[in-house]
């Protein structure tokens, strides 16, 4: 156990670094992930939690034996560290969700330097090492912005760039139906594969929304599981005990 937990300690200690390019400037950008490559593998994903319908929405989840992604903020509609919520947490990763990076504050990335940038990952990975005891494999940049400097920060701390093919809409203000409507049309298309883009922190997404998709994709025989799933890769780069909370846990 002591060994254990010397190593966890060490691999936060890495991941909390920000490091630099070398001397030459050159630096390895991580992989822009847009789609699953595992047929027949329908990745949900919800961005900018933790939020109060987390209990609801993996609750769902759970009904169907669905899996699913959720890029989580540190501080964004709410903080993290609030017990509910880190119970929350807790409950996802517990449930065989998938939890990964949306960045601390969902500041647009593109627009800060290279150390800002490691400042916002670091972060809420400190937080999902702290809560659940996992280091994402995964990130999704907020708004989907990124650029060289956003990729080759996120190779430097070994996280791949998750995207999506399909927007629910409902961050743009899509209505319940419409969002319906949009997985009804992909049902009926039926295309090999998909990531779909959903917000934890609308009520209509978690209770609308969210029972309408898995009806229809369930239906249609697709197998929902995590973006790790979906692309054969693992969902963390290490794991260990969760951590025991104390006064530093702030927002």
């Amino acid at each position: 156990m002591l060994f254990s937990t010397l190593v966890a300690t060490l691999f936060a200690g890495f991941t909390l670094a920000h490091p630099h390019p070398d001397a030459q400037g050159k630096r390895q950008t991580a992989d822009v992930i847009y789609a699953c490559k595992n047929p027949n593998h329908v990745a949900i994903t919800f961005d900018d939690g933790p939020y109060w319908y987390i209990w609801d929405i993996v609750g769902k989840l759970n009904d169907y034996g669905a899996k699913a992604t959720f890029f989580f903020n540190g501080n964004n509609f709410a903080c993290i560290y609030n017990k509910d919520l880190m119970n929350g947490v807790k409950f996802a990763h517990d449930s065989g969700m998938q939890l990964a990076s949306h960045t601390w504050s969902h500041a647009d990335l593109t627009t800060l330097s290279w150390d800002q940038v490691h400042d916002e990952m670091w972060r809420v990975e400190q937080a999902l090492q702290r809560i659940a005891g996992v280091q994402p494999a995964f990130m999704r940049p907020p708004f989907g912005n990124f650029n060289d400097n956003v990729l080759a920060a996120s190779a430097a701390r070994g996280q791949r760039v998750v995207n999506w093919d399909f927007d629910s809409g409902d961050a743009a203000g899509a209505s319940p139906e419409e969002s319906k409507a949009r997985y009804d049309q992909f049902v009926a298309n039926h295309p090999s594969t998909l990531i779909a883009l959903n917000h934890e922190t609308h009520w209509s997404s978690a209770f609308d929304v969210l029972p309408h998709a898995l009806q229809v994709l369930s239906g249609a025989g697709y197998q929902l599981v995590t973006v790790a799933e979906c692309l054969g890769q693992q969902p963390y780069q290490w794991v260990s005990a969760p951590q025991t909370p104390d006064d530093s846990w702030t927002c």
